[in-house]
């Protein structure tokens, strides 16, 4: 027990806006003795103190003051308020009575806190010139509803600015709002370099709570910094490389100034320059060349305008374009070719780089390699188009090719069966050797299976130089192809039982001769019934095979028929007719199937008597 009246409050209570705060009040009274009353009070900006709470064994008065209804006295005499604003910072104080050993109090400081909103940060949109010769504002911050009042400091690439004559310079304002919160707002004053166009500035908010101290940190800005061009350069961007004719070409003109100057483009002709402005890209410094020519080769430049200061600046180049022009083939001898003739086809170009030389067959199959091509005893199926192929090596993709007929003319003679084409095995002389007979019909639509009255189309295709005509010897709706030498003719018809007896006959011709061929029509139906009555009959003949097999094996084992070791029987039969069964099939008539019957019947017969 203690020996005199004694009480005991923390010092400070600290407590968040819009919280309740709980101040004790712990009192000790020597043995035996008992307290008189409890009194709270806080002490105003006068100093002078207010009573809240008056307590005694008898109950608890509670007086009028701002704190009403938003106090309460705990059994423990403890005081707690709710709802705690800003104003609520002040001491509060706890008095005891105690009778004889008369009157004892005691205070505690309620501090009250509220975290700040996270820092806003605003940087100067409008840029700032690195040729100012003031020193600029590069951001604002702001943060808001804290207390108490926070401080502001400020970050360039996470290193903390200092405030410098004349170099960095922070103005802090500090508002007090309704609510008795604060707010703060900083400005930071700094110089910049051409360096500082990638900088990071950032600002913090400092606060205490419960002794330590917090922060708080606002995102990173990046301020616009406006300096003039030192260098200029100018480059050719394109999808293949070296540049060839066909390509799409890109001139990029970069400046190390911002913000970017005004470009201009020109092409050099002669020893002027023309603008070709109008083909680039607007503000962008970037000229777009499309399919490329040979005359699009030259010099080009770009020029770059400062706006600020009117300052200029050049820088050139060179684009060179590759081509492949003047592809020609020439061929000799160049008059009109006969059968057994031969022929040298030439093939040459012109091109700022090394050329190649291809020759192949319309196909597009290769025949050899090199600037000439040689054909001998030539034919009419020699008649063809060949094309030289001309080359770049050292520019991918560059190439063209140049296509060129070679007619021969050839008397009608009755053809042959075509042979492959010899390649040479070792370029640049290709040796072609090939059939006669012209003009000549390759391909008709025969034999070819109709009914009557059906509607059909005959089809003609030959091969002549010089152009024939196509005849039919019917008639009907023709339809004629040419292609080179070749020409092809359908004919549609209606089947009439004259056609299906006689046909249709296909006449070419030219100057040099004619050619003819039959076209055979079959009706489909009489052709079924024959291949019937085929089958009837080899199903026949295969049951009298049959039988006369079993009336054989029969007489063997009846022993009229000795063979092997037990006896020896002649045969009177020719020696080329042991064995064997001839039956013989024809279906195109009944007598025929009754005389193939006999003659089976005959045979069994003689067999029997043997």
């Amino acid at each position: 027990a203690a020996s005199k009246l004694e009480i005991s409050m923390p010092a400070v209570v600290e407590v968040e806006v819009g919280g309740t705060a709980r101040i004790e009040c712990n009192f000790y009274l020597p043995e035996n003795a008992s307290y008189s009353y409890v009194d709270w009070f806080y002490v105003d900006r006068s100093n002078r103190q207010v009573r809240l709470y008056h307590a005694t064994a008898d109950g608890v008065l509670e007086d009028e003051t701002d704190y009403k209804k938003r106090l309460f006295l705990g059994e423990d005499k403890a005081l707690s308020i709710s709802a705690v604003t800003t104003q609520d910072a002040r001491t509060f104080v706890c008095q005891v009575g105690a009778g004889s050993y008369g009157v004892g109090e005691n205070s505690t400081e309620l501090s009250v806190y509220k975290v700040p909103e996270k820092p806003e940060i605003e940087p100067n949109l409008r840029g700032i010139s690195v040729r100012s010769k003031s020193v600029s504002e590069i951001a604002r911050c702001v943060s808001r509803n804290s207390f108490p009042s926070p401080n502001i400091t400020w970050h360039k690439n996470r290193q903390q600015l200092h405030a410098q004559e004349n170099e960095v310079t922070v103005q802090s304002t500090l508002t007090r709002e309704s609510s008795g919160l604060y707010t703060v707002s900083s400005t930071l004053y700094a110089p910049v370099t051409r360096e500082d166009l990638h900088s990071l500035y950032h600002c913090t908010v400092h606060y205490w709570l419960r002794g330590q101290r917090h922060a708080l940190e606002s995102q990173q800005v990046n301020v616009k910094i406006f300096y003039p061009t030192e260098h200029l350069k100018l480059q050719v961007v394109s999808s293949s490389a070296p540049v060839k004719e066909g390509d799409n070409v890109t001139l990029v003109c970069e400046a190390d100034g911002n913000s970017p100057p005004v470009f201009s483009f020109f092409k050099k002709n002669l020893n002027e320059w023309q603008d070709v402005s109008s083909l680039a890209e607007s503000d962008s410094g970037v000229l777009n060349l499309h399919d490329v020519k040979k005359s699009s080769a030259g010099t080009y430049k770009c020029q770059s305008l400062d706006l600020e200061d009117m300052s200029q600046l050049e820088e050139a180049v060179d684009l060179v374009v590759n081509y492949i022009e003047g592809v020609h083939v020439e061929m000799e001898p160049s008059s009109t070719l006969q059968e057994g003739d031969s022929v040298t086809l030439s093939c040459d170009a012109q091109s700022p780089v090394d050329l190649e030389y291809q020759w192949r067959d319309e196909k597009g199959t290769k025949l050899v390699d090199g600037r000439q091509l040689f054909l001998s005893n030539l034919t009419f199926e020699t008649s063809n188009t060949f094309s030289c192929k001309v080359m770049a090596p050292s520019v991918p993709g560059l190439e063209q090719s140049k296509k060129v007929s070679v007619a021969v003319e050839g008397k009608p003679r009755p053809g042959r069966a075509e042979r492959p084409l010899p390649v040479p095995r070792s370029p640049p002389v290709l040796t072609v050797s090939l059939p006669a007979g012209k003009p000549r019909i390759v391909a008709i639509s025969s034999p070819l299976y109709v009914r009557q009255d059906e509607v059909v189309n005959l089809t003609c295709k030959a091969i002549a130089f010089p152009r024939p005509t196509l005849q039919w010897s019917i008639n009907g709706t023709a339809h004629e192809y040419v292609d080179n030498q070749h020409i092809a003719s359908n004919l549609t018809v209606r089947v009439s039982r004259d056609l299906l007896r006689a046909g249709a006959m296909c006449r070419v011709s030219n100057k040099l001769g004619v050619s003819e061929k039959h076209i055979q029509l079959l009706d489909q139906k009489s052709t079924a019934e024959s291949q019937g009555v085929i089958i009837v009959a080899i199903i026949v003949a295969i049951l009298v095979v049959a039988v006369l097999g079993a009336v054989i094996y029969f007489l063997h084992k009846k022993g009229k028929i000795p063979c092997g070791r037990a006896g020896k029987q002649d045969i009177t039969k020719p020696e080329a007719r042991k064995d064997k069964i001839v039956v013989e099939v024809k279906s195109d008539k009944l007598s025929e199937e009754a005389g193939l019957l006999q003659g089976a019947n005959g045979e069994k017969r003689a067999a029997a008597d043997q």
